[in-house]
């Protein structure tokens, strides 16, 4: 069950998605949940909750919920006119293999903001047909990319995985 992007999506409630809302509501983010995940994520793994708190709010934010509670997440980190990253994609064990996670990226990808950027990335692990449902493809020329990781202060203090980060 795959969701596509939507022309009609409003800013605050996105979507409905079998009994789960798709919410691009900054206030309704909680930060206890994405900072528990993404602190014990592989590609996050120790990340101090200031640091969540920060990419959160320089961010554009979507969270999927369940009777009011946070389930699901996804950011896009964007110029808001050419670029945008899609990141720290993540649905709760227990609320997985429902469409949420496409449900947040489209949501992503339908927002006002974000719908005439002309460059979409995103890096994954585990998730290739999902997101090519969307409409991902493989980078053409992945050789045009380079990368820099660092030990981030407040990032758990341990070197970054080889390759490029997960985001499921």
């Amino acid at each position: 069950m795959g969701a596509a992007p939507e022309d009609d999506v409003p800013v605050g409630v996105a979507r409905r998605l079998a009994g789960y809302e798709i919410s691009a509501d900054p206030d309704r983010q909680d930060l206890g949940v994405i900072h528990g995940f993404l602190s014990g994520c592989d590609w996050a793994r120790g990340i101090s909750r200031e640091l969540v708190e920060q990419a959160v709010r320089n961010s554009l934010c979507v969270g999927a919920y369940r009777n009011g509670a946070q389930v699901g997440f996804a950011r896009a980190v964007t110029d808001r006119a050419t670029f945008a990253y899609f990141a720290d994609v993540f649905v709760l064990p227990p609320h997985r293999r429902r469409g949420l996670a496409s449900a947040l990226v489209a949501t992503l990808m339908s927002h006002p903001d974000l719908r005439q950027v002309r460059r979409l990335l995103l890096s994954t692990r585990a998730a290739h047909g999902l997101y090519a449902r969307l409409g991902f493809v493989p980078l053409s020329n992945p050789a045009d990319f380079m990368t820099i990781h660092r030990v981030a202060a407040g990032c758990g203090g341990r070197e970054p995985p080889s390759g490029p980060p997960d985001s499921p």
